[in-house]
């Protein structure tokens, strides 16, 4: 089994341009479910042996072990792409993951800031310094942009068009989108742009890296989320608060103020307009939370 893991990640990476992070996930994901299926004796089955019938059996030892529903669904998910791989291949006949149902999640509503506090947090990196300088261009084109952190990180100076206002940023999957840059983000980056420095072996030209550390290398996104936290100290807002949060807020702010859903989806680089309503459901909450507050006979 590990052979065909090992085809379909280079598949994954070569063919479809998948992300070390996700790399990452299916790697772990399906390497797991392979040590599910090895025997005492170090056998384990060719995966176009395995059946549905025992694929249950694994997602019922996953939920007997406490798994979240959450890492259980994308377990399968990783098991039903890798099966259609199989069969593109022609060592899988069928796909035994399709049949089997996701466990049903529950619907959480996305955490994220108001307006005040999007001021606040974005108005905490104080001071000229080099980093402090960073950070506010970090948080300014996270929040303008509605970017992920992975794609803030993979920002390079290619990118940016200053004259339209828009940043060219490769989303999942390495698709490719324009997002807007408002002028807030548009000074931020200017700023920090003229104190940025690169170390020696970090290339000219298109690849060099929009934001860095203070060696001079691409920075990371866990860097992004140690930075986040800094500031979060500082302002005292919500600790739940992590980068994709300011992309949550992002979508929220522009359905609030009735910017049309598809446009949303189309900035935000959602493949399906189900993933982008779960904000309409935000804006929907905070309908009636002022609804009940104001009406008098709401109640």
């Amino acid at each position: 089994m590990q052979r065909e893991i090992a085809r379909f990640l280079q598949h994954l990476h070569v063919e479809r341009g998948a992300s070390p992070h996700t790399l990452k996930s299916y790697r772990e994901d399906l390497t797991a479910i392979a040590e599910y299926f090895t025997a005492e004796d170090g056998t384990c089955p060719e995966p176009g042996e395995i059946t549905s019938v025992e694929l249950r059996g694994l997602l019922s030892a996953l939920h007997e072990a406490g798994y979240a529903k959450s890492s259980i669904a994308r377990k399968l998910a990783s098991l039903r792409s890798f099966y259609r791989f199989g069969q593109r291949e022609g060592w899988a006949s069928s796909n035994p993951a399709k049949a089997l149902r996701n466990p049903r999640k529950a619907h959480l509503l996305p955490h994220f800031l108001s307006t005040d506090e999007i001021d606040k947090l974005l108005s905490a990196p104080q001071g000229k310094s080099a980093m402090a300088l960073r950070d506010r261009a970090i948080l300014e084109t996270l929040y303008t942009a509605g970017l992920r952190v992975s794609e803030l990180v993979d920002l390079c100076e290619g990118d940016l068009d200053f004259p339209q206002g828009i940043l060219r940023v490769r989303g999942k999957g390495r698709k490719e989108r324009l997002a807007p840059l408002g002028s807030f983000a548009d000074k931020a980056l200017h700023a920090w742009l003229i104190q940025r420095k690169l170390a020696p072996q970090e290339s000219a030209g298109r690849a060099a890296p929009v934001f860095v550390n203070r060696f001079g290398t691409r920075l990371t996104t866990r860097s992004v989320g140690r930075m986040l936290e800094k500031y979060l100290r500082e302002t005292g807002l919500d600790r739940r608060t992590s980068p994709h949060t300011l992309r949550h807020s992002f979508a929220t702010h522009l359905l609030d103020r009735g910017a049309d859903i598809r446009s949303v989806q189309e900035l935000l680089g959602h493949k399906s307009l189900v993933t982008t309503q779960i904000y309409t459901h935000v804006s929907t909450n905070n309908l009636r939370q002022a609804y009940e507050k104001a009406h008098p006979r709401a109640r």
